[in-house]
């Protein structure tokens, strides 16, 4: 089971920050973890800011290397459930509750530095160093 899961946030750092210290701190973690994880609306939102950025030649090759280093979770009923009730109770976007969802199912720490998921009491989180 994945140890690590990670919102679009952390990936939005490793692909676009700029500063090679956030950058090399991204590229660490992604190595260093070995169990990750990301829910398939990470994969959504990554595709389509790559689209937007950087078009489809490259956002398909970057989700098609994000689906090899990383377990993509599918949102199945039971984690509709789970995304619909922490949407209710902490008032956040649908993919922010798919994901902390994916990372709370899993038993998972997310990789965040959103403070829309680091505030669920459900979801424990951390971010790069």
């Amino acid at each position: 089971m994945p140890r690590a899961t990670y919102d679009t946030r952390f990936f939005v750092e490793h692909y676009y920050s700029g500063d090679a210290l956030v950058t090399d701190s991204t590229t660490n973690e992604i190595r260093r973890e070995k169990e990750k994880a990301i829910s398939s609306i990470v994969l959504h939102e990554v595709y389509r800011l790559t689209l937007q950025k950087d078009g489809r030649q490259t956002a398909r090759l970057r989700t098609g290397l994000l689906s090899k280093d990383f377990k993509v979770i599918p949102v199945d009923e039971e984690l509709a459930v789970t995304s619909g009730e922490l949407r209710q109770e902490y008032h956040i976007s649908m993919a922010d509750s798919i994901i902390a969802a994916t990372a709370s199912s899993l038993r998972a720490v997310c990789v965040t530095d959103d403070p829309h998921i680091r505030g669920i009491r459900e979801v424990k989180t951390r971010w790069i160093t």
